[in-house]
């Protein structure tokens, strides 16, 4: 049964999972996203792609992450509205929630010190204003497929030292 398609065949969606893993005390880190959506003959395309760093956070990786799904969204499909998902509340409380704020105070948090992470606070900031962008949170470990493979793919490129 070849109807196994996640979403209607009209719909224009694109749908990103996204996370960031950390070795905390090593500072390795990894960020992994999927894409989907469905072509105009209904075809389900999915792209997959992680990336690893050194001397990093792991609120670095779920910021890059998410800032790498969304650059190949505009870079592709700049018309398309996305849905990001992550299991993030620093991600989407902060696109969502701090950032009005950040901007207004000249990008000191509610303690009047900078905020951290600024500068890809700054780089999410612009694709979301360029995009049109749903930010949805999920739980971690919780089953939903999509958010196990980005945290598989964040994971598997984590350094090696």
């Amino acid at each position: 049964m070849k109807n196994n398609i996640l979403t209607p065949i009209n719909d224009t969606t694109i749908y990103a999972y996204t996370d960031g893993a950390c070795q905390v005390n090593l500072k390795l880190g990894g960020w992994g996203f999927i894409l989907k959506r469905t072509n105009e003959e209904g075809e389900q395309k999915v792209l997959k792609r992680s990336g690893g760093a050194k001397n990093t956070t792991n609120n670095k990786m779920e910021l890059t992450a998410a800032i790498n799904a969304l650059q190949v969204v505009l870079d592709k499909h700049p018309e398309k509205p996305v849905v990001l998902t992550t299991d993030s509340k620093y991600i989407v409380d902060g696109i969502n929630t701090w950032i009005v704020n950040w901007k207004k105070n000249n990008w000191l948090n509610s303690s009047k010190k900078p905020v951290l992470n600024q500068d890809l606070w700054k780089q999410l900031d612009e694709l979301n204003s360029k995009l049109s962008v749903t930010w949805e949170w999920v739980k971690g470990h919780s089953g939903n497929p999509e958010n196990e493979q980005a945290e598989q793919l964040s994971t598997a490129a984590i350094p090696r030292k």
